[in-house]
């Protein structure tokens, strides 16, 4: 079956952790998880750090040429990657169903679903 990431993107909001409303979308996130998984659809997934802990790594010289960093992202936008879920799937309708799914694509952020390159099949 086809593999497919669904990269998600939001606005980060969630100051407080602790909050009640982090909490209740963290409960979304995870249902999501536990019918993807149930399913047999999930094959794995992260969150990920927040913005500020990112680091971009550029080799202007090419291979071998001195390697420069700059703390965060590298684009500056409102809305930011904050996690993934790859999902094996039978298409990509079937996919997009899964991704609809996903709280950030009905809380205001997006989802954007690629398919994995399969490199084990010349």
């Amino acid at each position: 079956m086809p593999r497919y990431t669904a990269l998600i993107y939001e606005i980060p909001a969630f100051a407080n952790p602790e909050s009640a409303e982090f909490q209740a979308i963290m409960g979304e996130y995870m249902a999501f998880g536990d019918a993807a998984s149930a399913a047999g659809v999930m094959k794995g997934g992260e969150a990920l750090m927040p913005v500020p802990t990112a680091t971009t790594v550029t080799v202007p010289g090419g291979k071998g040429g001195e390697p420069l960093t700059a703390d965060g992202p590298f684009a500056e936008t409102k809305e930011v990657l904050t996690g993934f879920y790859l999902l094996d799937c039978a298409d990509l309708d079937e996919a997009l169903k899964w991704a609809a799914q996903i709280p950030a694509a009905w809380t205001g952020g997006k989802v954007e679903v690629r398919p994995v390159i399969d490199f084990s099949h010349p």
